[in-house]
């Protein structure tokens, strides 16, 4: 996307530079992530951080809608419904697929998530990257003026709120068992704030504690939320001494509830150049006769779980609860990215951080995946080279 940095950098890459690089990273934890990490960054040039920004803005005004949560309330009848619900969601995470349409490349809005991603370590990945190869300071990975200082700043104050790291957990589901397990540690790093799993939380009345390195019982005062409630539906082996349901005397960084709000259920009331056709199943008048171009997508699953993209007549016939999955039209990704061997496909990943007070969410940084396959993701990506997760930057 940017010649200049591609030429430059395909002309420095070596395997050898490749397996330093990931040396770095395993480093720092003596661990290095069980997903793919890619070959290179993503170089994206001023037009099409424009259109980023561009659909992004859309979605942020569709978002801030007043009657955004009367339009986005029965995504909590036919999920859970948590009490104690923010404002506003504390993190957006906005998917961009790079496409082709009529001969001119142009992002399309893949999904939105109201939920964190790896926010620690994208900022870590670009160091790594800078280490490797110095000439990639040219470039930033940051957004709206941000440095590492301010990302930093803006991050704490969303996860913490201002209040002490101890009191503040990452609560996940067997945090060391999760892919994303490196993000964990690099929070724990950064902000010297616990990471605990849900079994490890004790309630007392209405207030949550759990027990330090000294077996002292700290009162958890808010939540930096990384729990699928569809994972944990589906593990009742774990013995929890409180419910997401129960009413708590503590705050949230991510409410639950923004996980359902802000997901493939806001999509169908989208529109525009940024935005593909999509329709629920509950308000689809006829199956088009063309599948072939159609992908069948649940509205609340994570990591792409039970989608179907070579669709046929009896999957959308055999779908019993029309009024939670969505008919999407299929878009073209472009091989755009010049690996040392064809090009690549990539989609972009757009991160907001939208702390209490503020009233508007701020973009500060993003996650790359590419992709030759099919599809973006592992299943259709095995075995290939300059494919995994990365980081785009800006010019």
């Amino acid at each position: 996307m940017v010649n200049k940095y591609r030429e430059l950098f395909n002309s420095k890459f070596s395997q050898e530079t490749y397996q330093s690089f990931l040396k770095d990273i395993e480093r720092d934890f003596n661990y290095l992530p069980t997903f793919r990490v890619a070959e290179t960054p993503f170089f994206i040039s001023e037009k099409l951080k424009s259109q980023l920004l561009e659909g992004c803005q859309q979605l942020i005004d569709f978002i801030k809608r007043e009657d955004f949560k009367v339009l986005t309330q029965k995504s909590l009848l036919v999920n859970y419904h948590v009490p104690n619900e923010n404002e506003h969601t504390h993190f957006l995470a906005i998917d961009f697929g790079i496409c082709e349409e009529n001969g001119e490349i142009i992002p399309k809005l893949i999904e939105a998530q109201g939920f964190p991603s790896i926010f620690n370590y994208q900022a870590h990945l670009y160091r790594k990257w800078t280490n490797t190869y110095p000439f990639l300071r040219e470039l930033s990975p940051y957004l709206n003026g941000l440095d590492e200082t301010t990302y930093y700043q803006l991050l704490e104050k969303t996860i913490l709120n201002g209040l002490p790291a101890k009191h503040v957990v990452l609560l996940e589901i067997e945090p060391e068992k999760q892919n994303t397990k490196i993000d964990f540690y690099y929070c724990r790093k950064d902000f010297e704030m616990p990471v605990i799993c849900v079994t490890e939380v004790i309630k007392k009345g209405k207030q949550l504690f759990y027990l330090n390195d000294l077996g002292e019982e700290i009162q958890i005062k808010r939540i930096y939320n990384r729990v699928i409630f569809d994972e944990l539906e589906n593990r009742k082996d774990l013995n929890l001494q409180f419910s997401f349901m129960d009413e708590l005397n503590v705050e949230w960084a991510g409410h639950p509830n923004w996980f359902y709000r802000i997901s493939k259920f806001i999509l169908p009331y989208l529109s525009g150049p940024y935005f593909i056709e999509s329709t629920l199943l509950s308000d689809l008048e006829e199956i088009p006769e063309d599948l072939e171009n159609y992908v069948l997508k649940p509205l609340f699953s994570f990591s792409g779980a039970g989608v179907i993209y070579n669709v046929h007549r009896e999957d959308i016939e055999g779908v019993t609860q029309k009024d939670l999955y969505i008919l999407q039209r299929k878009v073209q990704y472009k091989p755009i990215l010049k690996a040392i061997e064809g090009y690549v496909k990539a989609e972009v990943r757009i991160l907001l951080l939208w702390p209490d007070g503020d009233e508007d969410p701020t973009l500060v940084t993003n996650v790359v995946r590419l992709s030759r396959g099919e599809m973006i993701g592992v299943k259709f990506n095995k075995d290939k080279d300059w494919v995994g997760g990365t980081i785009g930057l800006f010019e």
